[in-house]
């Protein structure tokens, strides 16, 4: 009787272990038949992350008692088009300590001055009717910025502290390190500052963000500011939404918005619209409209078809493309004054 009892003490101490920790493996595979066309060329194929964007991840967290608890979150983008040349945690690698004082959070993760851009586009900033408000001083590729824009999505190296919720009203401040040596002309290369507010309660959502991030040269600094500020309301019939952003730095300076909705049809579907304009500040005749609309249909829970369709009209000094993901279909080049289509049809699973 004395060794079943201890048996069972242990089998139980295990089970109140295990109840304090906690991790989880998931992922989303979206891949899709796309198109992209512009005045002088086309490129149709499979595309990857159209709708969301493909990642496997893992995320835990740990109960460490007095209300304080540990936190763990690795996460990768995955190729489902051609299955990717490698997998590394490039979209999140990060470690908290979360309390009553709200989380302090350390590693690679999503600037805090870009969330409003994704949270107030029906498609959240992806695929080809995405509105592509980050970076609208300069793309990953320039030579602007830090090494990934203007205002990147992402940056490595953030301290981020995420404010309790106080009667619906939250936010989030960061700073991430460019790790330049002191010596270095332009040491403060790939510092960024940012931050955000928000207010949700019920169906409302409001937020603004900023985000002030050192780029230039190696000896020449430049300074980029980032301001956005989002607001929806779920009225159930429909979710409208509207964001406005503005960039500026290097003498330039192009402010944007978007306004969208999205409603769904019937028990399964779901129908997404947004119209986003670029206005160019410096430059005459360079602005840009954009109009996009899709629909998504729940298979189940996890799984969706969807399909969607965007129109770019560019002035004669303006060259905006898509706002495809770094792994999806390449797009053609564009030129100045080029106007563009894109078709995607696609499927998603969550796991």
């Amino acid at each position: 009787m004395k060794h079943v009892l201890l048996a069972i003490a242990a089998l139980t101490g295990a089970a109140a272990a295990s109840a304090q920790s906690s991790v989880t493996l998931f992922g989303v595979l979206d891949a899709s038949i796309t198109r992209l066309s512009n005045d002088t060329a086309s490129n149709t194929g499979m595309s990857n992350g159209e709708l969301s964007s493909s990642r496997l991840g893992f995320r835990g967290t740990e109960d460490l008692g007095g209300g304080l608890k540990a936190g763990f979150w690795l996460e990768g983008s995955v190729g489902v088009d051609n299955g990717g040349s490698s997998y590394r945690f490039d979209r999140r690698s990060t470690v908290s300590l979360m309390g009553n004082f709200g989380e302090v959070r350390l590693g690679r993760d999503k600037l805090a001055s870009y969330l409003n851009i994704e949270a107030f586009d029906p498609f959240g900033d992806i695929g080809v009717a995405g509105n592509g408000l980050n970076n609208i001083l300069g793309s990953a590729t320039g030579a602007v910025g830090t090494a990934e824009g203007s205002h990147p999505k992402r940056s490595n190296n953030i301290i981020s502290w995420i404010s309790p919720n106080f009667s619906g009203f939250h936010g989030q401040l960061q700073y991430s390190f460019g790790e330049r040596a002191s010596n270095d002309p332009n040491r403060d290369r790939g510092n960024a500052i940012t931050g955000r507010v928000g207010y949700q309660a019920g169906k409302l959502d409001l937020g603004l963000g900023y985000g002030e991030i050192s780029g230039g040269t190696d000896t020449v600094e430049t300074t980029y500011k980032a301001y956005n500020l989002g607001a929806s309301y779920d009225f159930g019939m429909i979710k409208p939404m509207l964001l406005l952003a503005s960039e500026r730095g290097a003498g330039r300076r192009v402010d944007a918005w978007t306004l969208g909705a999205s409603a769904p049809v019937g028990a399964a579907g779901e129908v997404r619209v947004a119209w986003t304009r670029f206005n160019t500040k410096n430059v005459a005749d360079a602005d840009t409209d954009k109009l996009a609309i899709g629909y998504i249909h729940k298979l189940s829970k996890r799984t969706a078809l969807y399909g969607m369709v965007a129109r770019i009209s560019n002035e004669n000094n303006a060259a905006r493309g898509f706002a495809t993901s770094s792994s999806a279909l390449a797009s053609p080049t564009f030129t100045a004054g080029d106007s563009a289509t894109g078709y995607s049809v696609g499927l998603r699973h969550t796991f």
